[in-house]
C-alpha cells in the first residue's frame, strides 16, 4: 500500500519539477530532483528486497497513474483559472 501512495506523491513531484524547469527556476528545480532520487531509492530498496512480489510494481504503477492523473488535472484547472483571469 505504501508504494501505492509514493506512486502518488512521485508524480505529483515529477509534474512539480517539470513546470520548474520549463520557468527556469534552476533552484527549485535542482532541490525537486534531489527528493524525487531519494522516492527512487526507497523504491528500488523496497522492489529489491521483494524482487519476486509483482504486486508491489502493480501498485506502484497503479499509484504513479493515479498521481499523473491528478497532477495533470491539477495542473490543466491551474491553467484554466489563470487564463480566466486575464
Amino acid at each position: 500500500m505504501i508504494l501505492f501512495l509514493i506512486g502518488i506523491l512521485e508524480m505529483l513531484i515529477v509534474t512539480a519539477w517539470t513546470k520548474t524547469v520549463s520557468n527556469t527556476q534552476v533552484l527549485a528545480s535542482g532541490f525537486i530532483t534531489i527528493v524525487n532520487i531519494f522516492i527512487w531509492y526507497y523504491v528500488l530498496r523496497v522492489v529489491i528486497d521483494d524482487i519476486n512480489n509483482w504486486q508491489l510494481i502493480l501498485l506502484y504503477a497503479l499509484g504513479c497513474a493515479l498521481g499523473t492523473v491528478l497532477s495533470t488535472y491539477l495542473f490543466h484547472l491551474h491553467e484554466k483559472k489563470k487564463a480566466s483571469k486575464t
